[in-house]
């Protein structure tokens, strides 16, 4: 006998759809074992899923798995399950301003939901503190995107940072010099196998459009999953990262990805605190449904 779940797939940081980043969510996800989340996000076969559990500490749980395994945090699950949750009529707007909880494998994070006459404009998470961690050495890490040293930002460490997953951040010069990296899969795995980083955040202080300030592409698990489109939980280690080594003069910006890829993504990111003491970096964007049913197991 089968059982079924409600899911839907919602493409969040665009109002496009069919743009940014597609992440299916799957509700009433309590009886799941986790090789069972494993299994359904190798079908779904997307950058992660989402299952929406209940909490006892927050409004509403979720956990995220890639094709490969589950993720501590992230930021594009967060913003389509919060849209998924409303647009299914699971969660209420209470006014122009609804805030939530979500509880995450990290713990309970802050969700802001602003919306104009009971429409979604946009989903704001407040990620964790952020910590900065381990620093790498240009040999241990250049090779394995192709880069050389004149690739990379002069006196920018190439370092991990975590505002809930660790993703070790690689700042470069240009547009160019993003475009032409080119992922050495074996080297990459090694590397990742002795680090202390989910996945690799390779971006420039250069935006697609007039609106960006910054260009990314991020590298996670291959075979499983290579570039993933639109990452928003290292945009705000990015952000935390920038602003933390004085690389921008604002802590508020528009961050793009995904385009090269076809799947044009924006965030606003705000950094929260000083410099030395970032307390926490906002990550907003908007989203749209592009399906719903029901899965049968």
């Amino acid at each position: 006998m089968s059982h079924t779940y409600p899911f839907m797939q919602i493409d969040a940081f665009t109002a496009t759809r069919l743009g940014g980043n597609p992440c299916a969510i799957i509700f009433d996800a309590d009886d799941l074992n986790d090789e069972t989340r494993l299994a359904i996000a190798r079908e779904m076969n997307l950058s992660e899923t989402s299952f929406v559990v209940k909490s006892e500490v927050a409004d509403f749980g979720a956990r995220y798995f890639t094709p490969a395994e589950e993720i501590p945090l992230a930021g594009h699950p967060t913003i389509a399950t919060v849209f998924a949750l409303i647009d299914s009529g699971r969660l209420k707007l209470t006014s122009d301003l609804t805030t939530l909880s979500l509880e995450l494998r990290v713990g309970p994070i802050r969700v802001d939901i602003e919306s104009q006459q009971g429409v979604v404009k946009q989903i704001v998470m407040s990620q964790k503190k952020p910590q900065f961690l381990r620093t790498y050495t240009p040999e241990e890490v250049l090779p394995v995107f192709g880069f050389t040293v004149k690739d990379v930002l002069p006196d920018a460490p190439l370092q991990t940072v975590s505002t809930g997953t660790p993703q070790l951040m690689i700042p470069v010069r240009d547009l160019e010099v993003l475009r032409r990296s080119s992922l050495n899969t074996a080297l990459y795995l090694s590397l990742r196998a002795r680090g202390d980083f989910f996945s690799a955040h390779l971006f420039c202080l250069q935006g697609v459009t007039e609106q960006g300030a910054t260009f990314a592409r991020h590298f996670v698990t291959p075979p499983d999953l290579l570039e993933d489109p639109f990452t928003g939980s290292a945009t705000g280690g990015m952000g935390a990262y920038l602003w933390h080594h004085g690389l921008i003069d604002r802590p508020t910006f528009i961050a793009e990805q995904g385009h090269w890829l076809q799947r044009p993504g924006q965030a606003k990111v705000e950094v929260v605190g000083p410099r030395a003491d970032i307390e926490t970096v906002k990550v907003g964007g908007s989203a749209v449904t592009v399906l719903r049913g029901e899965l049968l197991l």
